[in-house]
């Protein structure tokens, strides 16, 4: 009895299965602790494999990360159509259901961000940008926010201290700690936002 053949994937399906290994990865452990040992390990390869598809470890980390990245973008787009508001909750909920299923990785990208290595600063940067400039972009006659200096300047603090409030709750629920419900914080961080911002007819 023959043994079965294994199908040997394209270069590039190949380096992308890998990359979706890596994120998994990273979801439970920090960016420091993603090895070119351990996804070789994981994904039943060897290292020089491995190193075929990236070149060298940071290579990889940057990968993943920038994989990672992608993902968190596209999962927490908000629907088409409805009440500006309610899309916006829609958003920040996939946003803090994304962070905590994938805590440890996306803890150690904001640590990296902070003293890391200039990609992964750039792809945290981008990542940033690009929710915030998506209040923007999915409102674009100003119905629900006015795109002025002011409100855009807003917009920047308020995603910093969604994200803060959003980890700080994390970080207690996994610890056990007492802490307000995911609806609550849903509810303090989309309140927020209109909270603080100059309505479209104030211009």
């Amino acid at each position: 009895m023959t043994a079965p053949t294994r199908s040997r994937l394209p270069p590039e399906a190949r380096r992308s299965q890998l990359l979706d290994l890596g994120v998994r990865l990273l979801a439970t452990r920090s960016l420091d602790e993603l090895s070119v040992d351990l996804l070789a390990e994981e994904a039943g390869i060897s290292r020089g494999l491995l190193y075929h598809y990236f070149g060298n470890k940071h290579d990889f980390r940057e990968a993943v990360v920038r994989r990672a990245a992608d993902d968190l973008i596209a999962q927490t787009a908000p629907p088409p159509g409805g009440d500006p508001l309610e899309r916006l909750h829609a958003s920040l909920a996939a946003y803090v259901d994304y962070v905590l299923a994938n805590f440890e990785g996306y803890v150690s990208l904001l640590k990296g961000s902070a003293g890391g290595s200039e990609a992964v600063r750039a792809i945290y940067e981008e990542v940033r940008g690009v929710l915030s400039e998506r209040i923007f972009t999915e409102d674009p006659d100003g119905e629900f926010i006015a795109d002025t200096p002011h409100n855009r300047l807003v917009v920047r603090g308020w995603s910093a201290l969604t994200e803060e409030l959003v980890i700080t709750w994390g970080t207690d629920r996994r610890a056990g700690r007492a802490t307000v419900t995911r609806e609550e914080l849903l509810e303090v961080i989309t309140g927020a936002l209109p909270a603080l911002v100059r309505p479209p007819s104030a211009g």
